[in-house]
């Protein structure tokens, strides 16, 4: 294949008028080639447009979000526009994708495994990055797995392909999504891509990462013999159901072929399905009011990360279930995976929130702060074991301030220094300061 531009050819920062250098082809696609580049001692990403897609409305739109700038630091955002003598058109530079990122594509082929808390942190960072974006006043207009990355260790992401972001409500025509995530009122060509469709497609996103399958593809999908653009447009936007509606069946997922939804959608809390059956049920007949905003599925994917403990006999993430618990008396079942009984390790109630104490746990100020949401600069506290009795666990000071404690048997306060620690006893209860929280077993 011809390329656009050659190893070690030069092409002009904009505005910088700083040469950056062409070390190797990453990749193409339908509107240019990207390539590794080096620019001031640093390695970068430049994407360079084919003549087709180098028009004034994408370099103007390029221009917009170099001014506003990222988001976050989540974002392969465009640095600078770039341009080169006798070579037609433009392109721009970005920040390098590392080598520990990973296609979220690789996640739905299972060519990685990461453990459920780096998905919960996935989800969270993107319903995070998402709400920054929507709050500058864009939309991402083609949210889907082929634009995310994942650190599989660590659940870190990067968003890419943000050359498409527009200003939200901004009429011109561009793309319109990716197939299977775009909502239905696009698909059925009522509507362009906004914030609010964009919740749609997060939402969509969500649920491939957390159930290795799509919302809408159950029984329905099964009785379609060619896969074809009318076909989609119904699956997707003239009749899409919930392949989980509790009120319509006529699209369940089917054993044999929509094993991952079966396997995956019971593991996890019901006030967490709770809202993939609100996105996919009132977020499709009301796309005003129904869909999931990015808050909330932030929120949710915070409690549902606090909610995860071990099995004690096959060490595998389940989740605390409170509603299920209350159900059942009090009995937290069998560990998904192996069947045995799972035992619930201690947990601390700070308010509304529940976090499981496992031997691998960490508070943040934003567990004991509401003024600081989602704040996990440093830990504030972590579980220990006692050095002189491995047998008998404890809740470290790892903060700057002073906290108190008392027993159940013990109303009197019992001050814990930073560095001290308090036992994990039921019934205990910590003041932090601003919020108290209990210990229970």
């Amino acid at each position: 294949m011809s390329q656009i531009l050659s190893s070690g050819q030069k092409v002009r920062g904009e505005v910088s008028q700083q040469d950056c250098t062409i070390e190797q082809l990453l990749g193409g696609g339908g509107q240019g080639e990207v390539y590794r580049a080096g620019l001031a001692g640093k390695r970068v990403a430049l994407k360079w447009y084919f003549p087709h897609a180098a028009t004034a409305q994408q370099r103007a739109c390029l221009e917009t979000l170099v001014r506003k700038g990222p988001p976050n630091s989540r974002f392969l955002w465009p640095i600078e526009i770039a341009w080169a003598d006798a070579v037609p058109g433009f392109g721009y530079m970005m920040p390098l994708r590392e080598a520990r990122y990973r296609g979220i594509v690789e996640l739905m082929k299972r060519r990685i495994d990461p453990t459920f808390r780096a998905l919960v942190t996935a989800g969270f960072e993107l319903a995070h990055s998402f709400l920054q974006l929507h709050s500058k006043g864009l939309c991402y207009r083609d949210i889907s797995f082929g634009n995310v990355f994942l650190d599989p260790e660590s659940g870190e992401v990067l968003i890419c392909d943000n050359d498409n972001v527009a200003i939200d409500g901004d009429s011109v025509t561009g793309i319109l999504g990716t197939p299977r995530f775009m909502a239905p009122e696009v698909v059925r060509g009522d509507a362009l891509p906004s914030t609010q469709t964009d919740l749609f497609s997060l939402s969509v996103l969500l649920f491939y990462i957390f159930m290795i399958h799509h919302p809408l593809e159950g029984k329905k999908e099964i009785a379609i013999h060619s896969f074809d653009l009318p076909a989609m447009t119904k699956l997707f936007g003239t009749e899409p159901v919930f392949i989980f509606d509790p009120l319509d069946r006529s699209n369940e997922p089917a054993p044999g072929l929509h094993d991952n939804a079966l396997q995956f959608w019971p593991i996890y809390p019901q006030s967490f399905r709770d809202l993939f059956v609100r996105a996919f049920t009132e977020g499709i007949r009301d796309p005003s009011h129904g869909r999931i905003r990015e808050g909330e599925w932030r929120s949710a994917t915070i409690r549902l990360r606090d909610s995860i403990f071990y099995c004690p006999h096959c060490g595998i993430e389940n989740f605390y279930d409170g509603q299920a618990l209350r159900n059942s008396g009090g009995d937290p079942g069998v560990c998904w995976s192996c069947r045995r009984r799972l035992q619930l390790p201690f947990r601390i109630r700070v308010g509304r929130n529940i976090v499981m104490l496992n031997h691998d746990c960490q508070l943040f100020p934003h567990h004991i702060d509401d003024q600081r949401q989602y704040d996990f600069t440093q830990p504030i506290a972590a579980v220990i074991r006692n050095p002189n009795c491995p047998e008998v666990w404890g809740l470290s000071n790892l903060s700057q301030d002073s906290w108190s404690f008392r027993t159940a048997s013990d109303p009197r306060p019992v001050p814990v220094e930073p560095g001290q620690s308090v036992a994990l006893n039921s019934g205990t209860t910590i003041n932090f300061g601003k919020v108290e929280g209990e210990i229970r077993f």
